[in-house]
């Protein structure tokens, strides 16, 4: 028996290849960095449906391999050193699959610093504070009368998009050339629609990132990974 097909996880969600990389997520802006990554790399990897719903990210089997009930999560079973390797957190997967495949950290030291200084701008300022949007524009917290708290994200969504507008400026993508920051920031970028606010924060605004959406959407490997695993 191999590692994968070991592991609690192969229980609830069994692998047709245990040899390949398996990826365990769904498609939200988060879930989409991993399967995006992976189209763009090449790397033959099998896509496994978890939900949201706490029947699968709180099941014991997917607790297994993420204790923070989060996708998505991987398991290489061709990791460093020959070693089965699991992971969980989208920006340490972007970070393993870069460095796993010599693509999209940037061809130098100095570059792949950036790269990861996006990333990370995207981890800890986009990402909690768009979904904080979501939630006080679109979904429970949008019944609260106090107008403060969705001001408070609207207004730092704002403050988080001129500084992308700004880096953007005279380039197509965020640190020169196309790279694991543009996987991770991107998909969030999309989500103003979803949370229904891009008005809101005024995204034509900043021309330089409704451009960049749009290259973005545009390539072959983003279409497939946006969609995978299948919502249905």
């Amino acid at each position: 028996m191999s590692f994968v097909t070991q592991h609690p996880i192969n229980k609830r969600w069994p692998a047709a290849n245990p040899d390949i990389l398996q990826l365990y997520s769904f498609p939200t802006a988060n879930g989409v960095k991993a399967s995006i990554m992976l189209e763009e790399t090449g790397l033959p990897y099998e896509a496994h449906k978890v939900t949201l719903a706490d029947a699968d990210v709180q099941s014991p089997e997917f607790l297994a391999l993420n204790p923070n009930n989060k996708i998505p999560a991987i398991i290489d079973p061709n990791g460093p050193d020959g070693a089965p390797i699991t992971l969980f957190e989208s920006g340490a997967i972007l970070i393993y699959l870069a460095e796993k495949t010599g693509q999209l950290l940037g061809n130098n030291a100095t570059t792949r610093m950036h790269i990861i200084q996006w990333l990370m701008f995207q981890m800890g300022g986009v990402g909690p504070m768009f979904g904080q949007l979501g939630y006080f524009n679109k979904f429970a917290g949008a019944q609260i009368e106090d107008p403060r708290p969705r001001e408070r994200y609207i207004n730092e969504a704002k403050r988080l998009l001129n500084v992308l507008n700004q880096q953007l400026a005279g380039q197509d993508w965020i640190v020169g050339d196309y790279s694991i920051a543009d996987i991770a920031l991107a998909p969030w970028l999309g989500q103003l629609d979803f949370y229904e606010a891009s008005d809101k924060v005024g995204i034509t605004d900043f021309p330089n990132i409704t451009a960049y959406v749009e290259r973005f959407m545009a390539r072959p490997a983003v279409q497939k990974g946006r969609i995978t695993p299948p919502r249905d």
